[in-house]
């Protein structure tokens, strides 16, 4: 495992080979960040099975995944199609047939990720970036598209954040938001928060968002520890889905685009702790 500190906080980020027993076809494998410790409050980042266990499709911490738009052959066989950040996989028995490879430069306040994939026609280098700045945390992402196939990208974080049991108010968009009514789990309080309507059970309530996005996001969460915890991103959200069970509670937001040849697409996220 890797580790960013400063006074402030401690970031635990796994290590693609040492950690790979807690990878599957789910997660990005270089910049998985795994866990933030504050020195006064300790951990501040949960899972949907934590603490109890863990296992790689849940996961835990921060991930982030390219899982929604594997490229596939001509063929559409899903026993063999490519995962940005992860490899080679099979999604018919979810198993990872070969992992990415990952050149890894660390640096006290920094981890910088470097893969590069081919499959079939698509040939790409992908480039984590993990930097520590005070209190605030940015995983930037850079694809880059070294083939002659255009490269389809859907990704999104996926923060784990422990279900606050203060409040029933869970988190705060920048960009009007609206929730079916039908929904069973949430519902918009008067001061704009998304909060519970119900009790999550261990399955969890998944509820996309309707939105209307023009610019980037910026998030409020409720946070037992800390109060309230802060995000910020490069890129405005196509997609944006909250989902909580009562161990955790989670917000992910989309950036998909398509990656010319010869074209390098970037983005980030900063998480304010």
């Amino acid at each position: 495992m890797y580790l960013l500190t400063n006074a402030n906080l401690q970031i635990e980020v796994l290590d693609p080979i040492n950690d790979r027993n807690k990878f599957g076809i789910r997660y990005c494998t270089g910049g998985y960040i795994y866990q933030v410790l504050d020195e006064q409050h300790g951990n501040l980042l949960s899972g949907p099975t934590y603490p109890d266990s863990f296992n790689w499709f849940d996961g835990q911490g921060i991930p982030d995944a390219f899982n929604w738009t594997p490229l596939r052959t001509s063929t559409q066989d899903d026993s063999e199609v490519l995962i940005i950040g992860v490899g080679l996989c099979d999604l018919i028995n979810k198993q990872v047939k070969a992992f990415c490879h990952w050149q890894v430069e660390s640096q006290e306040q920094q981890l910088i990720f470097t893969t590069e994939q081919s499959f079939a026609d698509y040939t790409l280098q992908l480039v984590r970036t993990l930097s520590l700045n005070g209190r605030t945390l940015r995983s930037h992402t850079a694809i880059t598209n070294q083939g002659k196939a255009f490269i389809p990208t859907s990704w999104f974080p996926h923060p784990f954040f422990p279900q606050p049991q203060v409040s029933a108010e869970l988190c705060q968009f920048n960009i009007p938001v609206q929730l079916r009514a039908d929904n069973p789990g949430y519902e918009l309080a008067a001061n704009g928060f998304i909060q519970r309507k119900a009790q999550p059970t261990q399955q969890g309530f998944y509820l996309p968002l309707d939105l209307q996005a023009q610019q980037p996001l910026s998030i409020l969460q409720r946070h037992d520890q800390l109060g309230l915890i802060g995000a910020t991103s490069s890129y405005v959200p196509s997609y944006l889905p909250i989902w909580g069970n009562q161990q955790t509670f989670s917000w992910e937001p989309f950036f998909q685009t398509i990656v010319a040849p010869a074209q390098t697409s970037r983005w980030w996220i900063d998480y304010h702790f």
